[in-house]
């Protein structure tokens, strides 16, 4: 026998959940994230696993926080939280390899109450297209 969704409700498939939720979102393109990230008015947030990063390189001052330690180290109220999750505030940006993971981490921060936090539109591949600093 197969759980079926509560009545009212039906399956939904990733690219509408992908649309459902950045509908809520800021996302940002690169070079608007890499000009906050200079101005100290964001924190890049790279939760690409390593062999991507080891392949494509980093985003210099981004904090590398692979996807499954995400919530852990960005609620400012945890226990494990990373020195850079001051506050709800905090505006984060949040960068996967190409803009999808992305959107789908940044809603889960929102319910957290980071409710500034976003996502870059593209993900690192935009971030290197757009020429942008990658530090191999």
């Amino acid at each position: 026998m197969t759980a079926q969704p509560p009545a009212g409700q039906h399956p939904v498939g990733i690219d509408e959940l992908l649309d459902k939720v950045r509908e809520g979102l800021d996302r940002v393109e690169a070079e608007e994230a890499y000009a906050a990230d200079r101005a100290g008015e964001a924190l890049l947030v790279d939760i690409r696993y390593a062999a991507l990063r080891e392949r494509d390189g980093l985003i210099p001052g981004a904090l590398v926080v692979e996807r499954n330690e995400l919530e852990w180290r960005l609620d400012p109220q945890g226990s494990h939280r990373a020195p850079e999750a001051t506050s709800h505030d905090l505006r984060v940006v949040v960068v996967c390899n190409e803009g999808y993971a992305s959107s789908l981490a940044a809603v889960s921060l929102r319910q957290l109450g980071l409710h500034r936090a976003t996502d870059l539109i593209g993900g690192f591949q935009a971030w290197k297209a757009a020429g942008l600093p990658v530090k191999q």
